[in-house]
């Protein structure tokens, strides 16, 4: 992956680039139904169908929601973000709820073939710098301190690992913080501030597929 003829892409996630996201996440709504809507919704409904008008919605009323990453033209990784206001799982957690102040850092996923070349990285900045743009203070995420397979919600060590501190403690999902401000303090481009910010460390290892 460090091979420099290979081309990375990162773009936003719309209704025409929605399909790219892996079979699987593409059907998933744990984040964007309560929990009785999506059981719902899995058993006697179209979650894919639900997923879009989520997508269309939060991209009609908020803006960008998401980033998918290309390497050679080939969807390999996503990203999805969006106001706590927008995703209804959030307040289902015990450290909820996410601060007024941030946006939540939903779920992320790396096509196992592409993992360890720095993408997992790639995806995080990809939302700082966007958030930052439009004026956002912060990122949270719930993060799975015992996470051992596949899920919807993110290693806690992952998390840690690209920049997050632990604002909730808990003992299985603790709440994690990416203060914005910080990036913005330096008397520096974005760009290169969030590079110091987020580009010390390559956890992709932590990142597996969801």
């Amino acid at each position: 992956m460090g091979d420099p003829e290979v081309s990375r892409r990162l773009v936003n996630v719309t209704l025409d680039n929605l399909d790219d996201l892996p079979r699987r996440c593409r059907r998933c709504v744990f984040w964007e139904l309560d929990p009785v809507s999506g059981e719902r919704a899995q058993q006697s409904g179209d979650p894919a169908l639900e997923k879009e008008a989520w997508v269309s919605s939060v991209l009609l009323e908020w803006g960008s929601c998401g980033k998918i990453v290309y390497v050679d033209g080939v969807p390999a990784g996503f990203v999805l973000y969006a106001p706590p206001a927008y995703v209804p799982r959030s307040v289902a957690f015990p450290t909820s709820p996410v601060s007024s102040d941030a946006v939540l850092l939903m779920t992320a996923h790396i096509v196992p073939e592409f993992a360890g070349g720095g993408l997992g990285r790639m995806l995080v900045q990809g939302v700082a710098k966007d958030l930052t743009r439009r004026g956002v203070r912060a990122i949270e995420a719930f993060g799975d301190l015992k996470w051992e397979e596949p899920s919807c919600v993110l290693p806690a060590e992952y998390l840690l690992a690209v920049g997050f501190k632990t604002v909730r403690p808990h003992l299985r999902f603790p709440r994690l913080r990416l203060e914005l401000k910080t990036a913005l303090s330096w008397r520096e481009d974005v760009e290169v501030a969030l590079e110091r910010l987020l580009g010390s460390m390559s956890p992709e290892r932590a990142l597996r597929p969801v």
